[in-house]
């Protein structure tokens, strides 16, 4: 089985997982063991109150991002509920977090040092491999050779100069199939943004036949027959979405459909000032 870590996700065999996830389930974990081993002498165990912590941070996370970006609900009120868009306000859901731990602690004694103990060694191992990966830099545009869907080669660097948002997609994939509305909408709305469409593995007349029966325009589809681009960024999932600032610095990714609030809330990371 190979395993593959990169800025991006962590790719175990067929499965990827967005490395954010991995740095929060890892901080957890250390701080379920730290808190039960500093209440061993109590036998005091904070699993449940962790556990429910990460749902009410969860939780809120939701609901605030829901709030600021209703407008993108309306017209589809029940996608609300679909939290496979990834649309969660951190901040909101920390802060949450936090206070449901002080409430906890204040109501229950015994796990005063329990949680204290667990949530500071958390918040250390969190903050010790967001540090290592922040040192590393912002990954740059990748140097991958494509080809444009008329078979004249390209590369993304010829699209610098403005934000940039790369979606890999393939006509067989129903998540990607399911995002591209959106992503075609915005291309034709944010006139200020590159949107590149790269094809992961297939032949221009298979593109070319997705493409021709939908219902919308896409402008700069290109084609990675060998799915090479995947590879160098150590993506095996699709959909996979990279968001780069006008000089060709990674700024934010997403693994999975979009929805036009998520999109929205990404697209706001690449205008002036943010």
């Amino acid at each position: 089985m190979e395993t593959n870590v990169n800025a991006l996700n962590l790719s175990v065999g067929p499965l990827s997982v967005s490395v954010e996830h991995v740095i929060v389930v890892a901080a957890l974990l250390v701080a379920a063991g730290v808190g039960r081993y500093a209440g061993r002498s109590q036998r005091s165990n904070i699993d449940d109150v962790l556990l429910s912590m990460v749902l009410v941070a969860a939780l809120t996370a939701r609901i605030v991002f829901v709030a600021l970006w209703f407008d993108q609900y309306r017209a589809q009120p029940w996608t609300m509920l679909d939290i496979r868009d990834g649309g969660f306000n951190g901040w909101a859901g920390l802060g949450a977090g936090i206070v449901y731990l002080a409430v906890c602690a204040w109501r229950r004694a015994p796990l005063r040092k329990s949680l204290a103990l667990g949530a500071l060694a958390g918040v250390l191992v969190w903050g010790a491999i967001t540090g290592v990966l922040g040192m590393t830099g912002r990954p740059t545009l990748p140097t991958v050779a494509l080809t444009t869907m008329a078979g004249a080669p390209t590369t993304l660097a010829s699209m610098t100069g403005k934000p940039i948002v790369v979606n890999l997609w393939a006509s067989w994939c129903p998540p990607c199939l399911r995002e591209m509305p959106v992503l075609a909408a915005a291309q034709q709305q944010e006139k200020g943004i590159n949107f590149v469409f790269v094809n992961q593995g297939e032949h221009a007349a298979t593109a070319a036949r997705y493409l021709d029966a939908a219902p919308f325009t896409l402008d700069h589809v290109w084609l990675d027959p060998g799915a090479t681009l995947g590879r160098v960024i150590s993506s095996m999932g699709l959909p996979m979405t990279l968001f780069y600032d006008a000089t060709g610095h990674l700024v934010d990714t997403h693994l999975g459909a979009l929805s036009t609030a998520s999109l929205a809330s990404k697209l706001m990371l690449l205008r002036p000032g943010n």
